[in-house]
């Protein structure tokens, strides 16, 4: 947790941002964030953008890397202590949940802090007032739990730093009181009944916080807790939503609908995702990061998922059907003549243009990230069917489910490996479950969900299928370290979160360093 002696300075980088329309556009201000500060409803809008600008300026650096790299699936080129496991207290780079906390932070300064706007300005609402309530109550949420998948334990802290009249040494919750404050949030905003549906403009829509949102984001909560009932009923929520407002599975076979996802995004898929616009001077990186030509390019795919994908791939040339996720979907190699000879292979989600084979130019570098969208929320409530019960009942919903993301991928129509998924007498949770995950693997691929995918799979059930579906898993895909070095390590529990950095530690003396890292 970051020392945060006054947030002005992050409201001033919000301020300086180019909007994607009016409710960014506000003047830079410098006062400190007292109750001076709060008088209009601009100013509360301001401190809530700067928490979504704070969460996209850790796509590159955080969620990508700390959501993909160790599980194997996505590697960097460079040495990198993620990947390999090798992550101490003195590395900041992976050891340091400021950010988070940062974010943390200004949403518990909306929540403490927005009556006095209202108070004082006669045109902002309570009803507005409390949908900004609401995002304040996702930003935490979800920076909580990104927290939790990581480190497992952190201090709770609910109560803004404004000043240094806070006590900066505070003890770790345990990840069963984080998770449970998680799932606190998300409750009391939903109960509110101002977590909006939509706004104004579709970038709102899908960049700001949506009760929409809110399902996806409590699903994948109850599914990393073991909640499973819970996870269906809020998968339902969306997914049988009668709102010609909410998020809509893009269904049609076809390579224009599933890539419309990533560009030019904000599809109706989409259930959140973390807005750029080069038409405001908005671009990143993400493009050049996964560019095999690029000098800067960072990341590739693993060998064996290139195998996973030029089998996909393979399937739908030897059927005639149009390749939907695989070439020039969700992976793409120098050469597609030569796919089945290729020893390299890359993400094409951040670098593909709206012609198939054509990547971005510089000019467009503004792809979007998405946090969650639809046909991940499929595969979560089919995930809770699998683990809810062993009936035929819910095992062959959990099937049919699977079946609609591979058919949209066309590959639900044809016998053979890669064919339908069928529901037998003699299927095991294990293969259920194994689907499932395969799908995860190769629809969200580059999305930041690989490793937190095996972990919860591997711990659940008091590490029911951790060999199976973690150490396997990453033996399989993970290349960057060796064999030996990667059982041992995944054989310790402790060793599957990250360490403390070693500054937090001198700066809260209540801490105790994550075991495996004394």
């Amino acid at each position: 947790m970051k020392r945060i002696k006054n947030i002005s300075l992050l409201l001033s980088i919000a301020f300086l941002l180019p909007s994607c329309n009016e409710w960014l556009q506000v003047d830079p201000q410098n006062e400190q964030l007292s109750y001076k500060y709060w008088s209009s409803q601009e100013d509360v809008e301001a401190v809530v953008n700067s928490g979504y600008y704070l969460l996209r300026e850790m796509v590159t650096d955080y969620l990508i890397p700390f959501g993909e790299l160790r599980s194997g699936q996505l590697f960097s080129i460079r040495s990198n202590k993620l990947q390999s496991f090798q992550v101490k207290a003195i590395d900041k780079q992976f050891s340091n949940w400021g950010p988070f906390y940062e974010i943390i932070n200004i949403a518990n300064v909306v929540l403490a802090n927005a009556h006095l706007a209202e108070s004082i300005d006669d045109t902002y609402e309570v009803e507005e007032m409390n949908a900004h309530h609401c995002e304040a109550y996702f930003l935490r949420a979800l920076s909580y739990f990104y927290i939790v998948r990581n480190w497992r334990e952190a201090p709770l802290i609910t109560v803004p730093f404004e000043d240094d009249s806070h006590s900066y040494n505070v003890p770790k919750a345990s990840e069963a009181e984080l998770i449970e404050q998680i799932k606190t949030d998300i409750k009391t905003a939903l109960a509110t009944g101002a977590a909006k549906e939509y706004y104004e403009t579709a970038w709102e829509t899908k960049g700001r916080a949506t009760k929409w949102a809110f399902f996806a984001l409590m699903a994948d909560v109850c599914l990393w807790s073991e909640d499973y009932e819970t996870a269906l009923t809020y998968c339902d929520y969306l997914l049988k939503a009668n709102s010609p407002k909410a998020p809509a599975f893009l269904s049609l076979p076809t390579h224009n609908s599933w890539f419309s996802m990533f560009n030019p995004g904000n599809s109706n898929e989409a259930i959140f995702e973390l807005q750029w616009n080069y038409e405001e001077y908005q671009t990143n990186n993400l493009p050049v990061l996964f560019d095999n030509s690029a000098t800067d390019r960072l990341y590739e795919i693993s060998f064996q998922l290139l195998k996973d994908f030029n089998a996909e791939y393979s399937h739908t040339l030897e059927n005639f059907t149009e390749a939907v996720r695989s070439m020039y979907g969700g992976y793409y190699v120098a050469d597609a003549y030569a796919f089945e000879i290729a020893n390299a292979g890359y993400v094409w989600k951040y670098c593909g243009s709206k012609t198939l084979s054509d990547k971005r130019t510089h000019s467009y570098y503004d792809p979007n990230f998405i946090i969650y969208r639809v046909a991940e929320v499929i595969l979560m409530k089919a995930e809770a069917l699998a683990l809810r019960s062993e009936t035929e009942q819910d095992w062959s919903e959990a099937i049919d489910l699977i079946n609609t993301i591979r058919q949209r991928s066309n590959l639900g129509d044809f016998e053979g490996q890669l064919g339908p998924r069928e529901y037998s007498e003699d299927l095991t949770r294990e293969t259920l479950l194994e689907w499932i995950l395969y799908e995860r693997r190769m629809e969200l691929v580059g999305e930041g969900k690989s490793w937190y995918d095996v972990l919860r799979f591997g711990r659940r059930h008091d590490n029911a299928f951790k060999s199976k579906f973690l150490v396997e898993s990453v033996l399989t895909y993970n290349n960057q370290a060796g064999q030996s070095w990667l059982s041992s390590v995944l054989s310790n529990d402790d060793a599957l979160f990250l360490p403390i950095w070693e500054e937090e530690l001198k700066t809260n003396t209540l801490l105790v360093q994550n075991p495996y890292y004394y």
